[in-house]
């Protein structure tokens, strides 16, 4: 899937500034808890060319999605309906494809491509994205997603992600992703709140349990992502939030209690994340930041759950913050977690 980029040792230092993770390393592992399912394993990559360019990258992708399309026998015509728009080489954007597919026990993978607007173009964001709703059959879908995403004051929320799934027998998705920078509980149940099924309450939760308080979050920002199935007129069907919990704990140690306390309090098993943890940690957890990047929350009415992310730390770990750094993540407002982690959060009341 890396295409012929993947096959660059890994003493050598990366050909690509991959933002598929903070070391550049473009390989990203994610586990989804739904219900009462098996958890399932997501690898999203982003393909590299020999001699790694936006355009070069671009061709490398496309041929790699032909290549399963064929094997798995599945359609690209909503990815050609749209990519056109995103691939402009006017509007080379900080990636040109990324590529994610499922792995379920028993069953088929399934695919799902990602695009991204320029960063010096992400004023004609609005416009691309409701372009390519309208073109995938959701004309009336952009204005009520741009009342809740986007809040009045300039420059606070972006459009960023634009998602499609290929090869889903049902209920396939197209998904919009927007940024929000400095939001806080009450910005997030604004943006939440357009999509059916979403009840406020739990945003507010995750956010405590997850981030440490009610923000505003002012490290990385906070993402929203909106779920459009067949039959979807004026509103999403499903919302996640994703949280970079990286940015709003001291080390990878805590963030493992957060994530087993959230996996917990909805009724997911933990032992599939620490079995996941244990393949993926070549370090001890306190070691460093960034082993989980994120953590989200999927509400609404396709695939209600949870994902935890992972990253494989090929190139570099970034070192632990100390409290007063963390302190930094928040905005003066917030009120910053003690320096120990919470009775109930910590790691002999959750394993």
């Amino acid at each position: 899937m890396l295409g012929p980029g993947g096959s660059r040792l890994l003493s050598e230092p990366p050909l690509w500034s991959s933002e598929l993770s903070d070391d550049k390393t473009p390989i990203e592992f994610s586990i989804a808890f739904e219900g009462e399912q098996t958890p399932t394993v997501r690898l999203c990559v982003e393909p590299m060319a020999e001699s790694p360019s936006h355009a070069a990258n671009v061709q490398i992708s496309k041929e790699i999605l032909q290549l399963y399309s064929e094997r798995f026998s599945f359609s690209l015509d909503q990815f050609d309906q749209v990519s056109e728009l995103f691939l402009d080489p006017g509007l080379a954007g900080r990636f040109a494809i990324w590529v994610s597919v499922v792995l379920k026990r028993n069953d088929t993978p399934t695919f799902k491509v990602y695009f991204t607007p320029d960063q010096q173009a992400l004023a004609v964001a609005p416009a691309l994205i409701e372009q390519a709703l309208a073109r995938l059959g959701f004309p009336e879908a952009f204005a009520p997603l741009r009342r809740h995403a986007l809040r009045p004051e300039p420059g606070l929320d972006q459009f960023t992600f634009f998602s499609l799934d290929l090869g889903e027998r049902l209920r396939s998705r197209v998904k919009v992703y927007a940024s929000h920078f400095a939001a806080d509980v009450t910005d997030i149940e604004r943006a939440g709140r357009v999509a059916r099924g979403v009840e406020p309450g739990r945003l507010r939760d995750f956010c405590y349990l997850v981030g440490g308080g009610p923000g505003p979050f002012a490290a990385r920002p906070l993402i929203s992502s909106y779920a459009f199935v067949e039959g979807d007129t004026d509103r999403p069907s499903g919302y996640t939030l994703h949280l970079p919990i990286r940015d709003y704990v001291t080390d990878d140690q805590q963030s493992r209690a957060r994530v087993n306390a959230l996996l917990s309090q909805h009724g997911f098993p933990t032992a599939p994340f620490e079995r996941a943890l244990g393949v993926a940690a070549r370090r001890p957890l306190e070691g460093g930041v960034g082993m989980i990047p994120y953590a989200s929350l999927r509400l609404g009415l396709v695939r209600p759950g949870v994902t935890i992310y992972l990253s494989s730390e090929l190139y570099e770990t970034v070192r632990p913050r100390s409290w007063r750094a963390l302190a930094d993540n928040y905005s003066r407002s917030t009120v910053v977690p003690t320096g120990r982690i919470p009775e109930d959060l910590s790691l002999n009341s959750v394993k």
